[in-house]
């Protein structure tokens, strides 16, 4: 989600995360040298960079003590502190990655504005301006911009070119900086940048509410403060680790301010009053307003990012259309949330390998040759549209766009008994499956006892819910030939409810067969990609002992449509209870190929919870319902002729 590196303790539902961002965290005595070793290098000051309208914005800088050469500036603007405060405390480390620190830059890191020891109000994801005449009007771009510019002003040895980079809210500020840039910012890298809060980011999924993140990231984050400050706000304490029955026990969600927040958390209660598509989430997507980008842009992002992939995604194509002409690059790696800010991770997630260090292999390859090149004029950087690593048979790919060109949409029908295949249903008779969906029962997301969401999630196997009644399995025959999808997944599905709401989740899953042959699942990893070759063809020796991955169901993607917004997010629309409805929409890219002897799966429910808030399965304002709103709801998934569902995905021929 939105996480702060330097005060993972503080955060205790996103720990798991923060790890991985850490730079793997080092012993207490190592931490000593690590300290030692930045001092000697690099020379630390402190300042309050003025904005535009007065406000000074808390700034710290590392530049490098051999003054002898000149040297660019890498800049990183955060709402989760810059610290540790105070002339003579330094950072265990400088930059995206140790590369950075060995080969010399004047290292930059920003509180925003509101935040820590910055001054000025802050506001979650703040819009950008419409009009700009005013001079003394501010945003989130217009405080990259003055800040670049009085560092370029100021800053002894600078070599005048400036990079920006961040990580998930830290991503969304360098993708500001974007939007009317200023003319030394040679270099941004948008890593899980925030885009849009509503359709597909963090706090919504196509209006639909993930409870469970926003939550725990407000119970801590949204605590207003009374000035600047050094002090980060304290851990909320849930009194369980079971996320589940937590959520549970709470009730409507309306109950959270009752219980807990108390009216005090601005963002919270935002989202409580906000439960459409209004202008207030339409003013806070970003990606409105990136246009005649000129720097280059190397944006980031993870398979199994729970958090900001709709972010990445987004913020590639929106310059893909706007910005023609910019080098603009997107690298996608089987990483959970940050996770390639990991030198010796990426490797692996939950049971599934990935057969080398991915991370290792973007930080060297690709994020550190991308800075050198546009910020020292260093290096042979000549990069593929799209660097992206495909999942299933563990390889790198180079594409010359995204999605790939020769990725043809083909069609998956469930069917009775169910049945999963490429063949359009053939009768007219009405065909449907049918289950019941119980809001005081609700389909848990994970099988793990965690008051945070884990990381392995997006890859779990999903055994522990398919014997369910509320959920709906559609399997295909094994597959012959090694299949390979990559793009968006579309969901559409003709379905009923006998309430007025619903949401629907629908999974793509790569079931692994019962019985795993090592030579044969080798030879399938091995074979050559429909596309170009793998950019590193080589794999580590481990593997998941395969009896663990015998019968594994294997999450692809999974995402949820809250059923009232299926035709307009801005005007949402009750069911009429029984009648079979249209509900269609986009799932996040995947990158993966389903090998032969595996099958194609899809589960369809109507909870994915505590991920997803509870659908009363009524037709009211969600975020202020009460507990007689809720209602059991007999769901239909229509599968016939005259109402074929099915789910689009892209293949290679």
């Amino acid at each position: 989600m939105r996480f702060d590196r330097r005060t993972a303790t503080t955060y205790p539902f996103i720990t798991a995360c923060l790890i991985v961002l850490t730079l793997s965290r080092p012993s207490p005595g190592r931490a000593a040298v690590d300290v030692d070793r930045v001092r000697s290098r690099y020379e630390k000051k402190e300042y309050r960079i003025p904005m535009r309208d007065g406000v000074k914005l808390f700034t710290i800088v590392y530049a490098p003590r051999d003054g002898s050469k000149k040297y660019p500036i890498l800049l990183e603007r955060t709402p989760y502190g810059i610290g540790p405060y105070g002339a003579d405390a330094y950072r265990e480390a400088l930059g995206p990655s140790r590369l950075f620190e060995e080969s010399g830059y004047i290292f930059v890191y920003q509180d925003v504005r509101g935040c820590y020891m910055s001054e000025g109000e802050f506001e979650d994801v703040r819009p950008c301006l419409i009009d700009r005449r005013d001079a003394r009007a501010i945003d989130e771009s217009t405080d990259a911009y003055d800040t670049v510019d009085w560092l370029i002003k100021t800053t002894p040895n600078s070599n005048g070119k400036v990079g920006l980079w961040g990580i998930s809210y830290p991503g969304f500020y360098a993708a500001a900086a974007l939007v009317e840039a200023h003319p030394a910012i040679a270099a941004v890298s948008p890593q899980a940048p925030i885009v849009d809060w509503f359709v597909g980011d963090d706090t919504h999924h196509n209006g639909a509410l993930f409870l469970q993140q926003e939550f725990n990231f407000d119970a801590v984050f949204g605590i207003p403060r009374s000035g600047p400050t050094t002090e980060s706000n304290p851990a909320f304490h849930h009194g369980t680790d079971d996320a589940y029955r937590f959520f549970l026990d709470l009730g409507p969600i309306a109950r959270a301010n009752e219980l807990y927040f108390h009216g005090k958390h601005k963002f919270w209660n935002d989202v409580m009053n906000h439960g459409t598509y209004d202008l207030f989430w339409k003013r806070r997507d970003l990606s409105r307003h990136i246009d005649r980008v000129k720097s280059p842009v190397l944006t980031v992002g993870g398979w199994y990012d729970a958090e900001d992939l709709y972010g990445s995604l987004h913020v590639f194509q929106r310059i893909e259309v706007t910005s023609p002409g910019t080098e603009n690059v997107l690298a996608m790696g089987p990483w959970a949330h940050g996770a390639w800010n990991d030198p010796d991770g990426g490797s692996s997630l939950g049971p599934i390998l990935f057969g080398s260090s991915t991370s290792r292999y973007y930080q060297t390859e690709i994020e550190f040759p991308f800075f050198e090149k546009h910020l020292k004029n260093r290096g042979s950087w000549n990069p593929a549209k799209a660097i992206v690593f495909e999942t299933g048979r563990n390889a790198w790919r180079e594409l010359d766009a995204w999605p790939p060109r020769t990725a043809r949409r083909r069609s998956l029908y469930p069917g009775s008994a169910g049945t999963l295949g490429f063949e359009e249903p053939r009768s007219r008779a009405m065909s449907f499956d049918e289950f019941v969906s119980d809001p005081a029962d609700p389909v848990p997301y994970t099988s793990k006892i965690s008051i945070d969401y884990p990381a392995s999630f997006m890859i779990e196997d999903q055994r522990f819910v398919a014997g369910r009644a509320d959920v709906v399995s559609y399997r295909s025959a094994p597959l012959e030939n090694d299949l390979t999808i990559a793009g968006p997944i579309e969901v559409d599905l003709y379905v009923s409810t006998s309430g007025t709401d619903s949401d629907w989740v629908v999974k793509v899953i790569d079931e692994y067969p019962d019985r795993l042959d090592r030579k044969a699942s080798d030879a399938a990893r091995d074979r050559p990609s429909p596309d170009r070759a793998p950019a590193v063809p080589g794999r580590d020796p481990s593997h998941a002992p395969l009896d663990r991955l015998a019968g594994y169901q294997r999450l692809v993607r999974g995402d949820v449509m809250r059923g009232k917004f299926r035709e307009s997010l801005e005007n949402p629309k009750p069911f009429e209870p029984n009648r079979p409805t249209r509900v269609r929409f986009d799932m996040q890219d995947v990158y993966h190929t389903f090998l032969r002897g595996h099958r194609l799966m899809i589960q369809i429910q109507g909870s994915w919870f505590p991920l997803v808030d509870r659908n009363p399965q009524t037709f009211v304002d969600i975020y202020h319902a009460r507990a007689g709103d809720f209602h059991r709801a007999t769901q239909r998934v229509y599968h016939d002729r005259d109402r074929p569902s099915r789910i689009n995905v892209r293949v290679f021929p």
